[in-house]
């Protein structure tokens, strides 16, 4: 059959069978071991190399670590551990130290003298960074010698030798990655600094410093944190309003074999904020320690409710959901041999893990509320007062699962659907305003597209619970024209168009409606971003006018470009302030014709960051959101008051 397929005899014999030798295998698959060739894969590596260093500090011997970008995006990272040996190993007849930055699974971490705490079991790290380098060179620091190696592309071109006498100790470690594997070389300053934070946050008494000489001026910060998780929870918290001011810190430390912190802080907003770790790595999925955690507070809270009375016979019990309400923690495990589910180590496995933090944190805050009864009562009446705002929202979504099937193709003024009935090539525009929306349902392929006109700014999801969210006339429309549902009842295969697109005005009212809108996507709707079906429509800035021809011009940028090649003579320059002043022509011929129009994808790399920028523009302090304005009002562009 496969000769008549192809034509040509099947040649798969043993020449075909392939070794690929050292780090090459890493070469050829990169995203197998970072995850990426994009921005989170590049970022990575450093992550990476500072992890090593952290790993020498879990062990009690490194307290500084020093991280810089340099110009031409060159990354070096210093630390005052015991440095990597130089010495020959014993089975490769190498310096251990050019084992460790040429060979996979290769390290101090396996057989558990070496370190035993590390976040890097796999030993892949440090030499994955050498492989996905155009250069990497190292110093160790020992033995009061300095010690010298430098490798292309994870080859060795320069043989170890001693370079100077030092008293210090410790690795420097310098690289640039490698062009030909990575699609950018731009490191971003505020993803490095908050993973750098973070790991400052989790070792308390680390001193990590971070230096950016890239730019016109050098930019400097140290993170030293003495209250480590429980420092983590007042930083998280603080553009929040606590409901109770010191946050509760728990630590337990079984000889050896593992540590367990908890720090956890409730304020008055709705939304929860767990963050768990193993062995410094973040488990964005969570697992054993994370369920432990979510399972001892909900039988505590429920046992006290029941205990005080606050919870009658005949009332059912208080879900996880209720207690989570306004919750910030974060959850931080250390054991010898963690489990994490691949390489990414995002889930750790280790079936022990529930037991023990659920009985410890059931024991402890079970102590701590006894001993603090004033703010144990007034946590269970945020989860009792969140339940029922539960119940109310469950009765405002059975209502509007009710009314979908008679209003969807009655909404008057609303939505105009599409044809088609397949979610795959389906569009939906949330347009701002009806002179917009009116213009959108005209110039559409309905086919294809269906127009969403919203009247007026939605609600601020920020400030208020679901209850209230979904008595929001606007909110209820969106969500009946989605079909997913919301919450906790949100399921996203119900979704009827895999494009969602926020076309809004380039003025102040057009950018607070579209952030208004991706901060109830956020908090309520977050399958649909992770999914990446939400984008926001670039409609032009500019329409200028030469010669009887025109030109369509979406920033700045543009404007100035053209400028320079036609120079001004005999120009008619109109700036858009708003989708209204397009008629149904020219909106799908700049913002809706799939074969010209500009969408940015919203995506969700990073929920942290996300949840604080949020919360700082929609939060209830005024301070937090002025010092964010201030700090970036540099990069604003055409600001329309």
């Amino acid at each position: 059959m496969s000769e008549a397929l192809n034509g040509q005899h099947n040649n798969y014999d043993e020449s075909q069978i392939q070794v690929l030798e050292g780090l090459e295998a890493v070469r050829k698959r990169p995203g197998m071991y970072i995850g990426s060739t994009g921005p989170r894969g590049l970022h990575h590596l450093v992550y990476e190399v500072v992890d090593n260093s952290i790993d020498e500090a879990l062990a009690g011997y490194c307290k500084n670590i020093y991280v810089c970008l340099d110009k031409g995006n060159i990354v070096t990272v210093v630390d005052d551990g015991r440095g990597i040996p130089v010495g020959e190993q014993a089975t490769m007849k190498k310096p251990a130290v050019e084992v460790v930055l040429t060979m996979l699974h290769a390290g101090g971490k396996f057989g558990g003298e070496g370190y035993k705490v590390s976040g890097g079991l796999h030993g892949v790290g440090v030499s994955v960074v050498n492989a996905l380098s155009a250069w990497l060179e190292v110093e160790v620091y020992r033995d009061g010698k300095i010690h010298h190696m430098r490798f292309e592309r994870g080859k060795t071109v320069s043989e170890l030798k001693v370079t100077g006498n030092t008293r210090k100790t410790g690795t420097k470690i310098t690289f640039l990655p490698d062009s030909e594997i990575f699609e950018t070389l731009e490191f971003d300053f505020d993803t490095l600094s908050q993973r750098l934070r973070e790991l400052a946050f989790l070792n308390k008494g680390i001193r990590i410093t971070f230096e950016d000489k890239r730019g016109e001026e050098e930019i400097r910060e140290v993170y030293k944190y003495e209250g480590g998780v429980k420092s983590f929870v007042e930083y998280l918290n603080k553009n929040r309003e606590p409901l109770h001011k010191k946050v509760i810190y728990l630590e337990q430390q079984k000889a050896e074999t593992s540590q367990i912190e908890i720090a956890l802080q409730y304020h008055t907003g709705y939304n929860e904020l767990i963050l768990s770790f193993a062995n410094n790595i973040r488990t964005q999925e969570g697992g054993t320690h994370e369920m432990g955690f979510k399972m001892a507070l909900t039988r505590l809270f429920n046992d006290y409710a029941r205990k005080q009375n606050l919870l009658k016979e005949n009332e059912a019990n208080l879900t996880g959901e209720d207690i989570r309400e306004g919750l910030t923690a974060v959850v931080s495990v250390k054991l010898l041999e963690p489990q994490f589910e691949g390489q990414t180590k995002t889930k750790l496995g280790n079936t022990e893990m529930r037991g023990l933090v659920d009985s410890f944190l059931y024991e402890e805050l079970g102590t701590f509320f006894e001993e603090n009864p004033s703010i144990a009562r007034k946590l269970v009446e945020k989860a009792l007062s969140a339940a029922r705002a539960r119940e109310a929202a469950r009765k405002a979504r059975e209502l509007a699962r009710r009314k979908n099937a008679l209003e969807t193709d009655t909404l008057p003024g609303k939505l105009a659907d599409c044809v088609s009935n397949d979610p795959a090539i389906c569009e939906l525009f949330l347009v701002e305003g009806d002179s917009a929306g009116g213009s959108a349902k005209q110039g559409r392929d309905r086919r294809f597209q269906a127009v969403l006109p919203l009247r007026g700014k939605i609600i601020n999801v920020e400030k208020a619970r679901l209850d209230k969210i979904l008595a929001n006339e606007e909110i209820r429309t969106i969500i009946t024209a989605l079909g997913t549902g919301v919450g906790a009842d949100l399921d996203l295969s119900k979704a009827r168009y895999h494009k969602i697109i926020i076309m809004t005005d380039a003025d102040v009212d057009g950018s607070h409606i579209r952030t208004l809108l991706l901060t109830f996507f956020f908090r309520y709707m977050q399958p649909l971003l992770t999914a990446g079906y939400v984008y926001i429509a670039q409609p032009p800035l500019y329409l200028l006018r030469k010669n009887k021809k025109e030109y369509y011009l979406y920033n700045d940028e543009q404007l100035e470009r053209l400028l320079a090649e036609i120079g001004r003579d005999g120009i008619v320059l109109q700036r858009y302030k708003g989708l209204g002043e397009m008629n149904p022509e020219q909106l799908w011929e700049t913002t809706m014709d799939p074969e010209k129009r500009t969408l940015m994808r919203v995506t969700l790399d990073d929920a942290l960051r996300a949840d604080e920028m949020f919360t700082v523009l929609m939060g209830d302090k005024v301070e937090p959101r002025r010092e964010f304005i201030e700090r970036y009002a540099r990069q604003v562009r055409n600001l329309d008051i």
